[in-house]
């Protein structure tokens, strides 16, 4: 009886909801498009007197008109001098040739249950260490198919140099062979060489191992760039950049990865352990280049790339952060307070890279939101842009399932957008700087790369540092046969719970 008394369930006012729809596509087209709606009208009224005037009066009115030849001449060498400045200051084009991403060995595949069996015979003084990397495994998003390296299959791990240095010939070594094949670059064609590895920075450098491998040249610009974090990927990128822009006609390859071996945490902490739960191999190899001639078989171009570093903040500083703990094992301790000092970066780096991106009604409400709140009230809700009208896909570092749910509610993204990212971490874990590769290969394995598609790729770092990067495809890209996602893309995407039990 109960049951029958009660009163139906609220429907949502639908009609609310759609006036306000059209009402935001209403403002959107006419802002977007305002000097486009303000010229037609003067364009229609010029035609009309035009048309009004006849022929014999238009010639009258030309005729009229004294043209000198010195002033023509003047203003056309204007015009030339001009046109020439702007052409030689403007920046030149980076072209995103091609890429490649490392795929592990199925030797080196990590189970859940292989992992939570290691974890219980290496902490088998410490149940409660065991029974918390279990929960974070649980909780983690990540899949069955993730690999570590051979030495951390080992019971104890045994995290040696030449352990370590096999690691790094493994992933890197195969990416660029990789890279190699698919653009047909020669090894004695490569200008400038960047390696970006934040843990493992061992001497002689890991560009000189590369060097050392495929005998490049002895002029060649290399640098190795460590202790960035995992946004490392796009600092290399902007490096390149910069050096592309006085090197003309240069091309530029940039390895990204992290070496797992020497930095999986054999200790007790807690705030320590949760990266060996989440890290995981992987490393990509990207060729840049600035010649006109890569524009036609170029994958992207890039548009824009901004980076934001709020290091001057003590708890921005020591937020990831790598020590010692009570028995003297190094590894990399996750402050608790590391998601909402994520989220400040990404806020300052959305208000620099916004204005380049967004569209002028986006632009305008944002800052409409701004000006309100610090004139007005500083309890208004601020503006969150809808980037979505901007971009059309998403690469958010696989940094976890917490730093994926972070930004998608931040930036208000759909389940679809964000879908890159989550895969990423199921498939291969997190593999750190590589990981916005990884990405962008899943995009790419899916078919959805279309000619003119904007990509944001975001990643953040210790430091700490939020690294945004836009670029555009040039054109439709091809499901590629190769690469990471060959053998696995027609099952993706999965349903990824939010816990699973083991």
């Amino acid at each position: 009886a109960k049951h029958l008394t009660m009163s139906p369930p609220k429907m949502p006012d639908l009609s609310t909801s759609t006036k306000h729809k059209y009402v935001k596509l209403g403002y959107q087209y006419l802002v977007n498009n305002f000097l486009t709606l303000l010229l037609i009208p003067i364009l229609a009224y010029t035609a009309l007197e035009l048309f009004r005037m006849g022929p014999e009066e238009i010639l009258n009115h030309l005729n009229s008109l004294n043209f000198n030849l010195l002033h023509i001449l003047c203003s056309s060498f204007l015009i030339i001098f001009v046109s020439t400045v702007y052409f030689m200051s403007k920046p030149r084009t980076i072209y995103l040739v091609d890429y490649s991403c490392f795929k592990p060995p199925v030797t080196c595949r990590v189970p859940f249950a292989t992992f939570m069996e290691h974890s219980r015979l290496n902490l088998i003084d410490s149940p409660k260490s065991v029974e918390f990397q279990m929960r974070i495994l649980e909780r983690s998003g990540l899949g069955e198919e993730t690999c570590l390296p051979p030495a951390i299959h080992y019971i104890p791990p045994t995290p040696t140099m030449d352990a370590a240095r096999s690691e790094a010939e493994l992933v890197i070594f195969t990416a660029m062979d990789d890279l190699f094949k698919k653009t047909g670059l020669k090894p004695k064609d490569i200008d400038i060489l960047i390696v970006n590895c934040s843990l493992f920075s061992p001497t002689p450098s890991l560009s000189a191992m590369i060097i050392n491998k495929y005998k490049l040249r002895s002029n060649i610009k290399s640098l190795n760039l460590s202790g960035m974090g995992c946004s490392a990927s796009l600092i290399s990128v902007d490096v390149a950049r910069d050096l592309l822009q006085v090197h003309p006609n240069s091309n530029a390859v940039i390895v990204s990865t992290e070496i797992i071996t020497p930095n999986y945490y054999q200790g007790k902490e807690r705030a320590m352990l949760l990266p060996n739960c989440l890290f995981r191999m992987g490393a990509a190899a990207i060729l840049l280049s600035n010649r006109r001639s890569d524009r036609w078989r170029a994958k992207y171009k890039l548009c824009h790339l901004v980076r934001t570093h709020r290091g001057a903040e003590d708890k921005s500083y020591y937020c990831v952060y790598e020590q010692e703990d009570d028995e003297s094992h190094v590894g990399i301790n996750l402050n608790k307070d590391l998601m909402a000092i994520a989220g400040e970066a990404l806020k300052s780096n959305i208000t620099t890279i916004g204005p380049l991106v967004l569209p002028a009604s986006e632009q305008l409400l944002f800052l409409t939101s701004l000006i309100g709140r610090k004139i007005y009230n500083a309890k208004w809700k601020p503006y969150i842009p809808d980037f979505k009208m901007a971009l059309e896909h998403f690469c958010i570092h696989a940094g976890g399932r917490a730093v994926i749910d972070e930004l998608q509610k931040s930036l208000q993204l759909s389940a679809e957008h964000v879908e890159a990212s989550r895969m990423t971490l199921h498939r291969f874990g997190n593999t750190s700087s590589s990981s916005l590769w990884y990405e962008l290969s899943y995009i790419e394995a899916k078919g959805k790369m279309k000619r003119g598609d904007r990509v944001w790729q975001i990643a953040f770092g210790s430091g700490f540092k939020c690294n945004s990067a836009v670029w555009k495809s040039n054109r439709t890209i091809k499901t590629p046969t190769e690469g990471p996602w060959s053998d696995c893309i027609d099952r993706y995407p999965v349903f990824i719970p939010e816990v699973v039990k083991l």
